[in-house]
This record gives structure tokens, sequence and C-alpha cells, in this order.
């Protein structure tokens, strides 16, 4: 049975080799007119000038931490310097990921344009093609990184006993730190250019110029078309690795207290293995999800989309279940509490149900049409203030269900097998992470896809099918957005459940001055961290706008297009022929590079702190206030965390919905509203102040939390040393027992044996035993002192 993990790294080369084909598909099909390939062109030049210059700065940090985990491993019992190792495949991973993402997403964006002009159909099978290659690509690097790893210090170390699996896990802990850090460092950098480019567009565009945000003649519409690329592509797609991992990662190491217990003898690295084991079918069954998702003329793209990825989650619980049953005993006990097969199955759907419910809610309070999202909408006639006021309130309302619903996950799971449990409902909500990230990375392929019908004027029946696609896309991200944000939870319980193991840490006492100290400044950090990203995105915003206006007033071709425009309200069906010669003549004047630069070096530059913050300060914490008063901050980050990333991304929803409601067209007491009224001027305010809360902080914080746990993961083994163990941070308990076994051999003769004390610290249980010989009225007693570590006794 140990064999099973050579098998695991074929599902991740399988994911690959499908990858390549569909890459493959989507080049070879048609890319349309000149103008359109020169839209795509500089779309994807600003993209990856993007990526280039961010991962130029990443490798500098990359380095740097790599020497320092050199160190640590060398210095400590049960690790070594290949810690730095496992981070740096975690980390080029990661990088990887986001890099076949944004390649392939500039490729299908104006093959899907192309593919509008003929059908709904082959425009949903082009921009889910792209989708798909960047999904199975994000699970297929992570499972085959984390299983060859694995093999790996299998081999150097051996995981015959329990010394050298403890060995491996914590190495291979830093593959989760590398990815981890990777993917706060592109959401924020990419968050803080996206939204740079979108202000601009958004209020020099539609308010002060009065024209379409992806207008050719808006300077800013191919920056913000390569944002839509690095912050719901790369940024979207390093975030699900990083959880992906981190709960495959957290469930390995809470499974291996598992080790020496009897019932797995026959398959002691059952509860390691199987979460490898779970995301690896995920792949399969992921790529045998996306041959479902096709539409009809006509049809519904949301059906087909829901077909290809409920038909995979449906497989996905079968095959969990027999996969669940071949890797663990049927039942057996640790510590008092009694696990079985079973339990860890229904841990898994509890997991998988949370994660369908997080997202059905958060598309009830961000979707077109609905009731929450219609109030903004009427609270925006009367102008921006009650439009930001109703969205506040509407985010703030959203945090409810959610959070009881992770809660309930939560509770559950434990019930069900305990903190192994918590671990394996977050992989089972992330097992058929492949299909779900391809319906999401569908979503900013067929923004941009729409985006160039609009820049290279095509007709409007074009645009209405990309629009159409477009709609689906906001509504599969908002269900991506509550994944993300419901896995980051659990991912981030699972990941401090493991530290408090490596830490040796069996409970946290909130009463104790530092715990309390360490939960406030972790309930203060995410306010900072948003603080911090949304303020980049102001300063950013600000040096976009000024460029923007200053072209509309300094480029006189631009300058007599815009007049031209304002002249006939944006509808030049009627314009006349001169007015058309002028408008023509501004095609292309446009210096699109130098917004592309402004928001390139604006988000590199902005990125620095808030990702320096997640890393320094667990670290801090953890050596200079203890290992507890660090659980009291990684508990305090997860609360505020969590609640924060809910409010700011379904508030962010809700005010994008509300505006495309209005530039639909919406009735309020008796009046139509549409494009260009009072209250769409109002809803572009209420989606400029959203755009950084969903796009930025708000999914920004799903990686901070889990990153920080990640860091304390990895210094737990050196915070246990550095304090020194019991001695420092372990609580102890005596109880006095009075437990007496009487044995009369004879009339003459009776043994006595009382165990009178029992001393528990963090690691050790102490016992103490009394014999009492009383033989013809004479008494001989002999005390007997035991110790035995904790860790052989929960074995």
């Amino acid at each position: 049975m140990d064999n099973l993990i050579y098998y695991i790294p074929l599902a991740g080369i399988i994911g690959i080799i499908f990858m390549i084909i569909k890459t493959s598909w989507v080049k070879k099909q048609d890319e349309g007119n000149e103008k359109m390939a020169r839209i795509a062109k500089n779309i994807a030049d600003g993209a990856m000038a993007f990526l280039k210059a961010e991962y130029k700065v990443l490798s500098i940090f990359v380095i740097a931490v790599a020497v320092l985990l050199v160190f640590k491993g060398n210095s400590e019992a049960n690790s070594s310097g290949l810690v730095a190792l496992s981070f740096f495949v975690g980390a080029l991973m990661s990088a990887l990921a986001g890099y076949i993402g944004m390649r392939i997403a500039t490729k299908a964006n104006v093959r899907t344009t192309n593919a509008a002009r003929t059908s709904l159909n082959k425009a949903l099978e082009v921009a889910f093609s792209g989708g798909a290659v960047m999904g199975l690509g994000v699970v297929s690097l992570g499972v085959l990184g984390l299983s060859l790893l694995f093999i790996l210090y299998s081999s150097i170390y051996g995981v015959d006993d329990k010394d050298g699996l403890v060995t491996v896990l914590n190495i291979i802990s830093g593959f989760s730190l590398g990815a981890s850090s990777i993917a706060l460092f592109a959401r924020v950098g990419g968050g803080i250019y996206t939204k740079a480019a979108d202000v601009g567009a958004d209020l020099v565009g539609k308010v002060e110029a009065g024209i379409p945000e992806d207008h050719p003649l808006n300077p800013a519409t191919i920056a913000d078309n390569v944002g839509d690329n690095v912050g719901d592509v790369a940024g979207m797609g390093a975030d699900l690795f990083e959880s992906f991992v981190g709960s495959i990662i957290a469930t390995m190491v809470l499974g291996a207290i598992f080790f020496t217990v009897p019932e797995f003898a026959s398959f002691k690295l059952g509860a390691v293995i199987l979460p490898l084991a779970l995301a690896a079918t995920g792949i399969i069954l992921s790529v045998f999800g996306t041959f479902f998702v096709k539409v009809k003329e006509g049809g519904n793209p949301q059906t087909a989309l829901n077909t290809g990825e409920f038909l995979s989650a449906g497989l996905m619980i079968v095959a969990s279940y027999f996969l669940i049953d071949m890797f663990l005993p049927e039942a057996w006990t640790l510590n008092g509490h009694e696990y079985s097969s079973m339990g860890v199955f229904i841990a898994t759907i509890v997991g998988l149900i949370a994660g369908l419910g997080v997202g059905k809610i958060t598309e009830y309070y961000t979707g077109t049409g609905t009731k929450p999202v219609t109030s903004i909408t009427r609270q925006s006639v009367t102008g921006p203030a009650t439009n930001i006021i109703a969205g506040l309130g509407v985010g703030m309302m959203s945090t409810a269900v959610p959070i009881i619903l992770i809660a309930a996950a939560i509770i559950l799971s434990y019930q069900f097998a305990g903190l192994y449990g918590i671990a394996i409902a977050a992989v089972g909500m992330l097992a058929n992470t492949g299909i779900q990230l391809a319906v999401d990375a569908y979503g900013p392929i067929s923004d941009n896809a729409g985006g160039i019908a609009e820049m290279a004027e095509l007709p409007h029946e074009v645009r209405e099918r990309t629009d159409k696609l477009d709609a689906v896309g906001n509504t599969t991200a908002a269900i991506g957005k509550g994944f993300a944000i419901a896995s980051a939870a659990l991912t981030a319980l699972a990941l401090f459940s493991a530290y408090m193991q490596q830490a040796h840490i069996s409970s946290i006492d909130i009463s104790k001055s530092t715990v309390m100290a360490g939960l406030l400044v972790g309930g203060m950090l995410p306010f900072v961290f948003s603080a911090l990203s949304m303020g980049a995105v102001g300063r950013a915003a600000m040096s976009m706008i000024e460029e923007v206006r200053r072209q509309f007033k300094d480029i006189p071709a631009l300058k007599n297009a815009l007049e031209v425009m304002r002249k006939y309200d944006s509808d030049l069906t009627n314009a006349s022929k001169e007015d058309i010669e002028i408008f023509e003549k501004a095609d292309g004047v446009a210096e699109y590079e130098k917004c592309v630069a402004i928001s390139t070096s604006a988000s590199i530059r902005e990125m620095v702190v808030p990702g320096l913050l997640a890393v320094i300060t667990p670290v801090l914490v953890g050596f200079l206030g203890g290992p507890e008063m660090l659980g009291g901050l990684l508990a305090g980050v997860t609360v505020s965390g969590v609640l924060m990333a809910i409010f700011q991304s379904n508030a962010g929803g809700a005010w994008d919905n509300a505006k495309k409601m209005i530039e639909g067209g919406i009735e309020v007491n008796g009046e139509i509203h549409g494009k260009g009224s009072e209250a769409h001027k109002a809803a572009v305010v209420g989606d400029t102040v959203g755009d950084p809360f969903k796009d930025t902080s708000g999914p920004s914080l799903n990686i901070l939390l889990k990153l920080m746990s990640v860091v304390a993961l990895v210094i737990a083994p050196t915070l246990y040393e550095v304090w020194g163990g019991d001695e420092v941070t372990a609580q102890t308990t005596t109880e006095t027992v009075i437990e007496q076994t009487t044995t009369e051999t004879s009339a003459n003769k009776i043994i006595k044996e009382n165990i009178e004390e029992v001393s528990t610290t963090d690691s050790t249980v102490t016992k103490t035993t009394v014999l009492s010989v009383d033989e013809n009225g004479d008494t001989v007693k002999t005390e007997k002192v035991e110790v035995t570590k904790k860790e052989d006794v929960k074995g």
C-alpha cells in the first residue's frame, strides 16, 4: 500500500498533457482581423511586461528567504536545509501557474472575440478552454510538485518511523510557504494594477469624457484589459494554488498523529497520503468534466458551466468514498476520540457543501437582479452617498450566513473526524479546483473579449454575445471568490492546528495577557493590510487619472475626436462624413503604453510593504512573545480576516452589478434611469469605491491569513527549541489520583498498588505509583516514577 505514493505524480502528468493539448487547440483558432490582433498584442505585451517586472522583484525575495531557511533547517532537530528547496519549488510552481494562466488568457481573449462573430457556443468553447488550461495547470503543478518532493525526502530520511516522517513533513511545509508568498504578492500587485487602470478608465472615460470604458479613445483601456489578466487570472490562480497545497500539507501533518495507531499497522501512511490521493483524483475528474461544457446558440452559458462543474463534484464525492475506505481503517481510537473512515468521508462532504453554500450566498448578495443589488440601484437615484451607504450595508449583512455555514462546517467536521476532519473538509472543498478555476478564469477572458470587440468596433451582435459570456463570468467569479474565502477559513484553521501540534501546544489560554495581546494584534492586521492595499490603489489611480486627463487635453486628435463623440452622444451612426474622418484620425493615437507603465511601476512598488507585513509579523511575535502569543495572533487574524474578506468582496461585487443593472435601464417610481443618468453616475462612483474592495484588499486577505499560518507552521519547531519546550510554553496540570488496586495473595499477605499522582505537561505524562506490600503486619512501600513522552502515549 505504501507504494501508492508513486502513482500520484501520474495524475499531475496527465493534467499537464491535457493542458498542452488545450493550449495548442486555442492557439490554432483564428484571432480575427489586423486591428483585433494589434489590440490583443498590446494587451499581451502589457501583461508580460508586468509579470517580468514582478518576478524580477520577487526573485530577490525568494533567494533571500531561501538562504535564511537553509540556516534555520540545518540548526534544528527533525529538519534540514532542504526546507529551502521546498520553499523554492513552491514559489516556482506558484509563479509558473500565474505565467501559464497569463499566457493562455492573452491568447484566448481575441480568439473568443473572433469566435463570437459566428456563434455563442464557439465563443464559450474558446473562453472555457483557455480557463481550463489555467485550472488544470494550477492543480497539476501542485500535485506533481508535492508528491515528487515527498517521494524524494522519503527516500532520504525514511518514513518507516515517526521521527523520519516528522522530518519529511517539516521540510515539505516550506513548499506551502513558497506558494503562499508568491500568491500574496501576485494578488496584491495584480489587484493594485487592475484597479488603478480600472478607476482611471471609469472616472475619466465614463464620467468625465462620457465614452465607454473600453472605447479605443480611452488611453487607459489597454491597461484596464491587462489588469483583468493580472488580477483575475494570475492573481486568482496563485490564490487557489496556495489554498490547494496549503490544505493538503496541513492534512498531511495532522494525519501523521495516526502513524503509530495499531489499526494503521498495515498502511501507516494512509492518513498522510490520503489528501494527495484526493487531489490527484480531482485532476482526472476535472479533465472529464470539461468535456460536458457546451451550449447551443441562444442557450444559457451558466447552465453549461454548471453541468461540467457539478458533474465533476458529484463524481468526486463517489471517488472520495472509495479512496477514504481504501486508505483508512474502518474505525480507530486515539486519546479517547473515536474515528472512522465514514466520519472522514462525511467531513469531506461537509467541506464541499459548505463551499457550495458560501458560493451561492455570495451569488445572492452580488448577482444582477437580486434583492440586495436592486436595493443599491434604487438608492443610486438619490446620489453617490446613498449608493455607497447601501453597498456598505449589503456587504456587512452578507457576512452572516457564510460565517454560520463555515462555523457549522468546522463543528461538524470536528465531530466526525477531529482536527483531521477540519483539514480534510478543506481538501474536499478544493478537490475540484481544476474545473472551478477553469470556470473562474473563463470570466476575465470573456471580459477581455468584450473589450476587444468594443475597441475593434465590431458589429453590435458580437458585443451582445461577449456581454452574455461576461455576465455569466461575473457570477462565476462571485462563486469562485466565495469558494476562495470558505476554503481560506478551513485551510487557515487546519494550518493553525498543525502549527499547535508542531509547537507542542495542547491549548491556548486567552486569559493570559500575552495571548490576549496577540489576539488583538491579529484582529487589527487585516484592517492595516486593507488600508495599505487600498491606499496603494488610490495613489496609483491618481497617477492614472492625471495621465488620461493629460492625453485628452494635450493630444489634438484625441481632443477633436472626443468633441465629435460628445456632439453625437457616443452614437456615430448619424455623424457627418467630416466628423467621421476626424474620429478615424484618432484611431491608435492614444499613448496606451504610458498608462500600462504607470500601473506596472505603481503595483510593483506598492505591493512590497503589505507583503512583508504578512511574512515578518508572525516571526517577530513568535520569537518575542512565544508560541502561545503567536497562536493568539493567528486566531485573531483568521476571525477578522475572514469577516473582512467576505464584507469587502461582496460589497464590491454588489456595487459592480448595481452599475450594470442601471446601464441596462431600471425603473424607479415610474422613471427610467440608464446610461448617462444621474443614477448611473452615482453607481459608477460606488463601483469605483468597490473595485479595490473586491479585487485588491478583499481577495488578498484570504492569502494573508493563510500565509501567516504557514509562516507559523514553518517556524514552530524552532520556537519550541528557543522557548525551552516544557519549561516555558507548557501548561502543567497535576491531579492527585487515589486509584487503588488490592491483591490478597494469602491470609497474611496483601499487595496494594496506589497511583497517587499524575502530572501532565504539553509534551510529557509523569505517573507516580506507590506499591505497598503488607505481610504479617509489616508494610514495605516502594515508589515508582514513570515519565512518558506525550507523543508515545498518543501512539
